[in-house]
């Protein structure tokens, strides 16, 4: 079992910046890709930002430029530094794993708890 939680969310003015932080703990041989979703209210969930084993990323069109992905593999740990945000990125931050676990080799995808952003004046 991998268990994931979100942290980093809060209540942040138009144009500021926060910073999201996903553990992975449990026992775990390897870690692959590392992404983060997001849901707000009447919409679909939407894949912010991916990376990849090798450190590739990937952004939706909404965010290309703002936000940034990265992971610290010794931490089994992502990160979504988002900078210029607006009242549009509103929503419920959900990280996604994929992982290996240690006792049965087995490899499935993981979701944290989700963590809230809250972009308002």
């Amino acid at each position: 079992q991998v268990q994931l939680v979100e942290s980093g969310g809060g209540l942040v003015q138009p144009g500021g910046s926060l910073r999201l932080s996903c553990a992975a703990s449990g026992s775990m041989v390897s870690i692959n890709e590392m992404a983060w979703y997001r849901r707000a209210p009447g919409k679909q969930r939407e894949r912010v930002a991916l990376i990849t084993s090798g450190g590739s990323t990937t952004y939706a069109d909404s965010v290309k430029g703002r936000f940034t992905i990265s992971r610290d593999n010794a931490k089994n740990t992502v990160y979504l530094q988002m900078n210029g945000l607006n009242p549009e990125d509103t929503a419920l931050y959900y990280c996604n794993v994929e992982a290996t676990t240690a006792t049965t080799y087995y490899t499935g995808r993981y979701w944290g708890q989700g963590t809230q952003v809250t972009v308002s004046s």
